[in-house]
């Protein structure tokens, strides 16, 4: 079998990550989030097939999906 180096490095990225946040997936997804909101970029949803504006670059929110 051969070792891919782009699939082993996300394979440490991703253990470096959770092992930062104590394997608590709530923490990891609220800091997700928070990246999101720094970023400045317009954050969309498009659950239930609808376009919606979540944010349009403006100060990090509590994130609610109607």
């Amino acid at each position: 079998m051969w070792d891919d180096e782009i699939v082993d490095e996300i394979h440490r990225i991703r253990a470096e990550r959770a092992a930062k946040f104590n394997y608590d997936l709530d923490a990891m997804f609220r800091d997700i989030q928070e990246s999101q909101w720094k970023s400045g970029r317009k954050i969309v949803s498009f659950a239930g097939g609808k376009y919606v504006v979540l944010q349009e670059a403006s100060e990090p929110e509590e994130l609610k999906v109607a």
